[in-house]
């Protein structure tokens, strides 16, 4: 039951801020399958690429194109590559050790956060 309320938990939080910021569920929803369910970095990205693949966004990328907020053309050329790219992608991660792959996924977070924080003051 613990484990239902924690995974609960976990999707409301991705959807809430998907909705929000446009951003994948996979920032939230990874780190909190790591450090919240106590899986690996490898079950918890695959079971964040699981999640997302019918009903990614689906109800948000609705209100966007209701108000006139969804570029279309862009998004199927995106998600065709991204397509290509998940797969790449994929047999990258897994030939990657879990702790390398942790690390990486945190970098990666931290230039990404660090970069919109400070954006503002170099314009």
């Amino acid at each position: 039951m613990t484990d239902i309320l924690i995974f609960v938990a976990i999707g409301m939080l991705a959807g809430v801020f998907s909705g929000m910021f446009g951003i994948g569920g996979g920032v939230i929803i990874v780190p909190a399958l790591v450090y919240l369910a106590g899986m690996t970095q490898h079950e918890a990205q695959g079971t964040s690429i699981g999640l997302m693949l019918l009903p990614i966004g689906i109800l948000a990328a609705l209100n966007y194109y209701k108000s006139g907020n969804l570029n279309i053309k862009a998004g199927l050329i995106i998600a065709v590559a991204f397509v290509i790219g998940g797969y790449f992608g994929s047999k990258i991660s897994l030939s990657l050790n879990q702790d390398v792959l942790k690390r990486l996924f945190g970098i990666l977070m931290l230039i990404i956060s660090l970069r919109m924080i400070f954006s503002g003051f170099w314009k």
